[in-house]
């Protein structure tokens, strides 16, 4: 009972966020981006002002970062090293340190602690994570904006419906 009534909770705060459905769909996507990165420790931030810098939603640019979760963290890092490594034409490089990386992620560790071994694993391994991220965001960024902002089209018009309703029932006595 308590999972549906947080969800409830979620649903009804999501279909009242307030804003233009552009505003409302770039920060989404920004936050989709940035959560798509591998940048653990400052998705949020850097979602928050990248919807300040293009004037998008601060609001939904934080939920968007959400897409990355504990859930799907240890893929999002390994396909964003395994991509950025094919691009940058170092494949099958680096094995022995993306295994202690990858273990970091999968133990649940802290986001600096793996920012930080990546880091430390040199400039090779941070390029690989870094350019696999920026295709992985890329990719589903671009979409998201259309997607999120046919939603909020959508809700805009549910909601005009019902204030319509509401005026017409008050009027008609």
């Amino acid at each position: 009972m308590e999972l549906k009534r947080l969800t409830r909770y979620y649903y009804l705060r999501f279909i009242r966020l307030r804003g233009e459905p552009h505003e409302l769909a770039l920060g989404m996507s920004f936050g989709i981006f940035t959560g798509m990165m591998p940048i653990m420790p400052i998705q949020m931030a850097l979602a928050v002002a990248l919807a300040l810098v293009f004037k998008g939603s601060k609001i939904t640019a934080a939920l968007g970062t959400w897409i990355s979760n504990p859930l799907n963290w240890y893929f999002l890092y390994y396909y964003s090293h395994k991509l950025g490594a094919y691009v940058l034409g170092m494949e099958g490089q680096q094995g022995q340190r993306l295994s202690s990386i990858m273990r970091s992620v999968r133990l649940g560790e802290d986001g600096m602690v793996i920012a930080e071994k990546i880091v430390s694993a040199g400039g090779l391994m941070v390029a690989s994570f870094i350019t696999g991220g920026l295709i992985m965001a890329t990719v589903t960024a671009i979409p998201s904006y259309f997607i999120f902002r046919f939603v909020f089209r959508k809700i805009r018009v549910w909601r005009e419906g019902r204030k319509g309703q509401r005026n017409w029932r008050v009027t008609s006595y």
